[in-house]
């Protein structure tokens, strides 16, 4: 982003601190924490790549996941790992995108169960089976925090721990002088970001959160997105960390063309790094997205050391790249700088990847993938949302909804109940449909009601068909 700004960087900290002594929303750790990372960004501190010096993983770095040693079997180890285990779930976002108000994980996702629903129901059952006690650990957003504070009163009575705390508040920067937007007089909620999931160090750390479960024996945090519904526990990666002492792991799995500009792992003087494609030069951005070079991506679910976040924050040692994002709100152009918390792996001792099987990558970002998980593809047991067997290709259906399905509400009004999709490679939706009862689609199937509304009779078999208003199906 361009900007009309002239004067050095020390002058502009100098003024950004006058400023920020002026607002009383945020504390003193914010305020340094935002400090810091306007001076990174304005000396440019971004963490240059050479191309050149990028080296594959081995084995080593990015560990097989068929390679992890097995579990013992024995309930008394399988307490012990667990009694080492807290569980983070990122819950800043809101459902905005899914046409949704307030946190999206309480967006209901299968059999009236919302994302938060069943994650308490896969830890209540761990620690009911085992006898151990997993907290569950939500960092909010300023968003998403008195919204969370109600939802979460209804597991009240559950055999589960349920810590809260809030992600660093932020002020946004004014584009063309880099001053906080609040101290210009955007005091309301748009004047304001939370900094990206980079921050959840920090801000586990100024909560007191972190010392609160070293304090109770946890070694281990295990991190990961509220709207992954792959992200469970994983009692193997857990083991392969505490007997190797590794202090960050990183699930990766095998990239497919839908994944060409996630994240990568990368060997990088002699560290695991990981590779965004924010920091690829224009010229390597279509090796980057080779699926053959850059065969794996990062799917945000880490485990970290509790002792080693602890060391590192207390040594200012977590520099992160900056993540400049650029926006316009209410006419005013605006920036964020954010982290991600996956940058973090090279600061970690004994630092690894784990290539997991797809099934742990299961997130919800748009109603097309509520269609997937909403469907006779999986089932759910104890909270675990998992791929139904009969489904022959190891791939799922690629689906492609128009903007009429976009909102949830719409997409459950579109749907008399949802499809089996069990034996279906492609579906493309566009125009006004309205599908009915015990639907059955498979192969490739194309709906297209652009022209006038469409509404498919219950107990419609259409398998390779492109449908339009009309009494026939054409063949593909």
């Amino acid at each position: 982003m361009a900007t009309t700004v002239v004067a050095p960087p020390a002058t502009i900290i100098e003024k950004i601190k006058l400023e920020l002594a002026l607002l009383d929303q945020i504390s003193a750790e914010e305020k340094a924490g935002f400090v810091d990372l306007v001076g990174r960004y304005l000396s440019k501190d971004g963490g240059e790549i050479v191309w050149d010096k990028i080296k594959p993983p081995t084995d080593e770095v990015v560990v097989p996941y068929d390679k992890l040693a097995p579990l013992s079997g024995d309930d008394a180890d399988t307490k012990s790992l667990l009694d080492k285990l807290a569980v983070l779930k990122l819950n800043g976002g809101l459902g905005t995108t899914m046409g949704c108000t307030g946190p999206k994980s309480v967006i209901e996702v299968r059999d009236g169960l919302t994302f938060l629903d069943l994650i308490v129901k896969q830890i209540e059952h761990l620690n009911s089976t085992y006898g151990s006690e997993v907290p569950l650990v939500l960092m909010n957003s300023f968003n998403t925090h008195e919204d969370t504070l109600e939802i979460v009163r209804k597991y009240k009575d559950s055999k589960l721990e349920v810590l809260i705390f809030n992600q660093s508040q932020y002020p946004r920067i004014v584009a063309d002088d880099l001053m906080p937007w609040p101290a210009k007089g955007k005091t309301d909620k748009a004047g304001w970001y939370p900094p990206g999931h980079g921050d959840v160090f920090p801000a586990l750390y100024n909560s007191g959160k972190l010392d609160e479960l070293i304090s109770k024996g946890k070694e281990y945090v295990f991190i990961a997105n509220s709207d992954n519904l792959g992200a469970v526990v994983d009692l193997k990666i857990l083991k392969h960390l505490v007997n190797n002492g590794n202090e960050y792991c990183m699930e990766v799995t095998p990239k497919t063309l839908a994944d060409v500009k996630g994240g990568t792992l990368i060997s990088y003087e002699g560290r695991v790094q990981l590779l965004e494609i924010a920091q690829v030069a224009d010229e390597h951005v279509n090796e980057f997205k080779s699926i053959d070079k850059f065969k794996i991506f990062n799917t945000n679910n880490m485990w970290v050391n509790l002792k080693a976040i602890k060391r590192l924050v207390e040594a200012d040692a977590l520099k992160m790249e900056i993540i400049p994002n650029p926006k316009e709100v209410d006419g005013v152009k605006v920036l964020q700088l954010e982290t991600a918390a996956g940058a973090a792996i090279r600061f970690f001792d004994k630092a690894i990847g784990v290539n997991v099987p797809r099934s742990r990558f299961l997130p919800v970002k748009a109603t097309s993938d509520l269609l997937l998980v909403q469907s006779d593809l999986y089932t759910v047991e104890e909270g675990s949302v998992l791929r139904n067997t009969a489904r022959k290709s190891p791939e799922n259906p690629s689906v492609e909804l128009g903007p009429e399905f976009k909102k949830v509400g719409n997409f459950l009004q579109r749907f008399k109940s949802i499809p089996s999709i069990i034996d279906l490679d492609s579906l493309k939706v566009v125009g006004d449909v309205i599908f009915g009862k015990g639907i059955v689609l498979k192969g490739t199937v194309i709906v297209d009601a652009l022209k006038e509304k469409l509404e498919i009779p219950d107990e419609t078999v259409i398998e390779n068909k492109k449908v339009t208003p009309g009494p026939a199906y054409s063949d593909l």
